[in-house]
Order: C-alpha cells, then structure tokens, then sequence
C-alpha cells in the first residue's frame, strides 16, 4: 500500500517532463520552419529576379533565344565590340542558346563570325557578311551545307559535331582552304565525292565518321592542294593495307597525316616500297641515314673549324697584347735610366761646381804671413776672420809640437 503512491508520482513526474520536452521540440521545431520558409521565399524571389531580368534582356521562343539586334548590340557592348554594327570585324555569338540566323544584315565588315554550340539549325541569312573569312558552326544541329553562295572570300568553315550526312554547296567558295567536318555522319564515297569540286582545299579533317570505303582515295587524289588530311575514327583506315605508307604515295603534296607529318624521308621510303618492296625501302632508308649522319658530322667539323679559328684570334690577340706591353715597359725603363743618368749628371756637375767654389776661396787666403799681395783693407772681413782663426790654429798645432819634443827629449 505504501508503494502506490510513490509510482503514481513518479508517473506523474514522468509525464509531465515528457510534455515538456515535446513542447520544446515543437517549438524549435517550428522556429526552423520559419527559418526554411524565409530561406526558400527568398530564394524563390532571388529565381524570379534573375529569370525577369533575363526575360528583359532576351526574348524567349520555344527554349531558345531569338538573335534579335538589341540582343546583339548589349553583346558588343559586353564585349567592349563598336556598337556601330559595321565597324566591327569579329563577333563572338558562341554558347548563347541561339536557334537561328538572323538580324546581321548591318555588320558586313565581319570577318570572323563564331557560332559555338547553340542551337542552329540551318545556315541562313548570311547574305551581307561578303567579307567573312572564318565561320565557325561547330556544335549545332545543323543537317545540311547550304547558303554560303555570297560567301566568296570564306576561307575557313568549321561544321564538326553537326549532323551533315553529305558535302554540298561548297563549289562557290574559291578560296576555301580549310574544310573541318569531324564527327558528322559521312559513310560512303558519294557523300564526300563533292569535294572533287573544291582544288582549292589544303586542309581537310574527316576524323570520326562513318566512312569505310577504300574507294575514298580516288576521291582525295583528285585534290591537288591536299596537304593535311585527318582520317583517325574512321574504319576505313583498317580496311586500306599499308594504310599510311599507301597515302602517302597516293597523295603526293601530302605533308600531314592524322596526327603526325609526313617527313621527305617517309615519302622517300614510301616511294621506294611502291617500286621495290621492303627491301628497296631498307635500302632507302640506309641512304637517308647515311646522308644524316654525313649531315650532323659535317655540322659538327664546322663547328670545330668555328671553335678553333676564334681560339687562334684570341691567342693572336693576347700575344699582341703582350707585345705591346713588352714595348712599353721596355720604353718606360729606358726612360728612367735617362732620368737617373741625367739626375746623376745634374749632381756631379753641381758637386763638381761647389767644389771649385771651395777651392776658389781657399785660394784667396795667403800661406804666408805677409799680406803684400792683399792688402787688409782689400781683404773682405770674413776672409780676415777666417786667415786669423787658420794661423792661431797654425800656432797652437806648432806650440803642440814643441812641446811634444820638449817631452820626448826629456
């Protein structure tokens, strides 16, 4: 009986804190909501605002974008292009969504027009651009070569990643010298037998069809300008026996194939393996080899002769140098010889001069104690001075020696 009431509370207890916490739950709970309705209302006004600002700028058609002329004109001006449509010379329209060709009657000075993965799916409304040299229509959903007529300065026109299953239209271009159209669907010879209309063609990229006739050489030989042709994703290239060697020969202004050159060497060795098989092929190559080799030692003998002649002028060099040293230090050391010869004759003479001054003087004062020669008056004082000072000196000298006798005798 005790016990029941002791449970009944702590139920109580325990039900009560479980309110609780359920109560706290609620209510962060509901403060996240709040918080993830705030963040997707302003992320809903943030899409709203940009796609209403991209409905300004553009206007809508079926998923695409209409290539309407203020949509051109805010390019140039994003692109810091003219905005006078004329005046500019290059135009950028690539990756814009675009499904159609037109308003570009006004910018007939272009010469490169860029048309990059959009959405085009004819080649239209380019009757004005008379000037162009480069198009670029590569990834699109283009399906046919068609209205380049007016494009008679068209050098370059790249079509690759379309969806062209026939080369077309492309006899009006006289000019044209690079043709790219990789990755369409080309299968057979007739698809690519236009380009027997088009000598002027130098480049011609034809990788990752669907081409598997051997007969397209006949197709290829009749360019006479074909210099780089790239047929790599194509299965004709395992059905062609001596696949590169076989080209190469055929295609005689070949300089490129796939993904490497065609050196003289390969078409030297190629030609010899048309006449002769692999053997005048080997030999072929041996005289190539032989002819490098001769060609890199000459390079290397000339080198030597180079070396060795500027060695010689340096030695020539630094002998005249030291000849001319040699000269002048033997000139320097003559020069002081007649310096000290010359010092030295300068000092005996002067020595030689003071002497006969001396010897002069002397000569003046008497050895004998009469004056009868000189009289005093005619004697200068220092002179008389010096004749008294000799003869006390005489007189003292003989009163030494007299008294030097006087001694001795004693």
């Amino acid at each position: 009986m005790t016990l029941l009431p002791q449970l009944i509370l702590l139920n109580c207890n325990l039900f009560f804190s479980y309110n609780k916490d359920v109560k706290t739950q609620e209510k962060a709970f509901n403060c996240m909501s709040r918080t993830d309705q705030q963040n997707e209302q302003k992320s809903d006004g943030d899409h709203k605002s940009v796609t209403s600002s991209f409905s300004q700028r553009t206007e809508e058609n079926g998923g695409c974008v209409r290539m309407t002329k203020k949509i051109l004109r805010d390019i140039c001006k994003q692109q810091k292009l003219y905005l006078t449509p004329s005046l500019n010379d290059i135009l950028y329209l690539h990756y814009k969504g675009f499904d159609r060709l037109e308003n570009l009657e006004e910018y007939t000075g272009l010469r490169c027009l860029w048309l990059e993965c959009n959405g085009l799916r004819k080649i239209e409304n380019l009757e004005a651009l008379t000037e162009l040299r480069c198009l670029y229509l590569q990834l699109n959903l283009i399906n046919r070569i068609e209205n380049l007529e007016s494009l008679e300065k068209l050098d370059s026109l790249n079509i690759s990643n379309n969806y062209v299953k026939t080369i077309e239209n492309l006899s009006c271009l006289k000019i044209l010298n690079t043709l790219q159209i990789a990755h369409n669907k080309l299968e057979t010879v007739e698809d690519i037998q236009h380009l027997q209309e088009c000598p002027s063609i130098s480049v011609l990229d034809l990788s990752h069809n669907n081409l598997s006739d051997p007969n397209i050489i006949t197709i290829l030989e009749a360019m006479p300008n074909l210099r780089v042709l790239n047929l790599m994703g194509n299965q004709v290239i395992k059905k062609i026996t001596n696949y590169r060697k076989t080209l190469t020969v055929r295609l005689k202004q070949l300089t490129y194939l796939d993904d490497r050159p065609v050196f003289p060497k390969d078409r030297a060795c190629a030609e010899a393996w048309a006449v002769g098989g692999l053997e005048a092929e080997k030999a072929e190559r041996e005289k190539w080899e032989t002819r490098e080799r001769k060609k890199i030692q000459d390079s290397i003998d000339a080198l030597a002769k180079i070396r060795q002649k500027a060695e010689e002028k340096k030695r020539q060099k630094y002998m005249e140098e030291r000849d001319a040293g040699a000269k002048c230090g033997n000139e320097d050391a003559t020069a002081t010889l007649e310096e000290e010869q010359e010092t030295q004759e300068k000092t005996e003479k002067f020595r030689k001069e003071s002497f006969d001054a001396h010897d002069g003087v002397i000569t003046l004062v008497p050895d004998r104690g009469d004056n009868t020669d000189f009289p005093p008056e005619s004697i200068p004082a220092r002179i008389q001075e010096d004749s008294h000072m000799s003869s006390s000196y005489k007189h003292l000298n003989f009163s030494k020696e007299l008294d030097g006798n006087v001694h001795s005798e004693e």
